[in-house]
């Protein structure tokens, strides 16, 4: 199952959105365009349904509905998120809607509900039952096991979606990590590693050493191991002048190094739909141009398959093997960003059917007219 379009409406950047999604989505455009509140869609739908989480914590975690919803909304309108989820080849197997607004409190509110199974409509929100007792409508129907029993395969899909921004100190500093949470930017990296199973882990090692011996090439081996404290560590082996060479932890490893690395394990780790952002951070151009084709061959391989959402900034990172429709454009206008997909516009058909780099299409087509002033600051 993958997100295969999205619909918004007054959500933060945007005024209104509709856009349809492949297995693989570059999200492109200038600082503050919306990319990252893009990819926080799937993380609100994710919070939706997480243990802990919820409708009311979801809202309340991103600053309440007045910090959602879009600045330039006019007399308070619902925010709005559709999503459709395409199984089994049909391009909307299943169809999720969730409009919200506040009350007088400034407490979140369901305005709407519904879910559609094919053609079928098969849960309608807010019902008779919400109207004799408008407390429920504090709660989504999708987070109580009770109440999702026809629609549950939503609820399991949202809950897989995961997030990934690893920072560097945080791996480095695995004590910061509290173990009470999944931290998206890395502290909890190695102890996610620590935790598969040990021949899966051991093969997932084996294959990104080879991966990181591209790019690191004095790296020999890669294991993982725990300290006297029972913490774990990364330890890898560096060709030295020394006959076995020379034993590092994730200490010592360069920043470039850690992110390649938890870019190769999160994408091995399979499941739902992964959000990166920015996967190019201290990486070589040399390789950041290949990253897109690590990742299709990751789809290829149905056992570890999950769609891949990528906000980025790097030319190299679309220079080649990337489709016309599998790029987002983020443009900024007065009242919010507008989303367009590439294959839409027919500027950026033309120069890609005629041999130009996808990079420098979307790149240039984004990027901040008058971003060449800056020189004269």
């Amino acid at each position: 199952m993958r997100f295969s379009q999205v619909i918004l409406e007054n959500w933060r950047n945007f005024d209104q959105v509709d856009v349809r999604l492949q297995e693989r989505a570059f999200l492109v455009g200038p600082n503050a365009s919306g990319k990252s509140n893009f990819l926080d869609v799937f993380r609100f739908l994710r919070d939706l349904v997480v243990p802990g989480g919820g409708f009311e914590q979801a809202v309340t975690s991103r600053g309440g509905v007045s910090s959602i919803r879009n600045l330039a909304a006019r007399r308070y309108p619902e925010i709005v998120v559709e999503v459709c989820l395409q199984a089994d080849g049909a391009e909307c197997d299943w169809r999720y809607r969730i409009a919200f607004a506040q009350d007088n409190q400034s407490r979140p509110v369901l305005k709407e509900e519904r879910v559609w199974h094919g053609e079928a409509l098969i849960l309608s929100r807010p019902d008779s039952a919400d109207e004799d007792d408008p407390e429920r409508l504090r709660q989504t129907h999708l987070e109580q096991t009770f109440a999702n029993r026809e629609f549950r395969p939503i609820a399991d899909f949202f809950e897989k979606v995961s997030y990934f921004h690893l920072v560097p100190q945080l791996v480095r500093s695995p004590d910061r990590w509290q173990g009470d949470m999944v931290d998206p930017y890395g502290g909890d990296f190695l102890e996610r590693i620590a935790r598969t199973n040990v021949r899966t882990r051991d093969a997932r090692l084996r294959r990104i050493t080879a991966a990181l011996q591209v790019a690191v090439p004095q790296l020999r081996e890669l294991r993982l191991d725990k300290d006297k404290r029972g913490v774990p560590h990364l330890f890898g082996n560096y060709e030295h002048w020394r006959p076995h060479g020379a034993w590092q932890t994730e200490a010592d490893f360069s920043d470039g190094t850690l992110r390649l690395l938890g870019l190769l394990w999160s994408l091995l780790e399979g499941g739902g739909p992964l959000l990166l952002e920015e996967p190019e951070l201290s990486l070589h151009p040399a390789v950041v141009r290949h990253i897109p084709q690590m990742m299709w061959r990751v789809l290829r391989d149905r056992k570890n398959a999950r769609q891949v959402i990528v906000s980025t900034h790097s030319a190299e990172l679309l220079s080649e093997g990337i489709a016309a429709d599998e790029i987002l454009l983020f443009i900024p206008k007065r009242e919010g960003s507008q989303v367009r997909v590439g294959a839409e516009i027919a500027e950026i058909r033309t120069l890609l059917e005629a041999g130009v780099s996808p990079g420098d299409v979307a790149i240039s087509y984004t990027q901040p007219e008058k971003a060449t002033q800056l020189a004269l600051w």
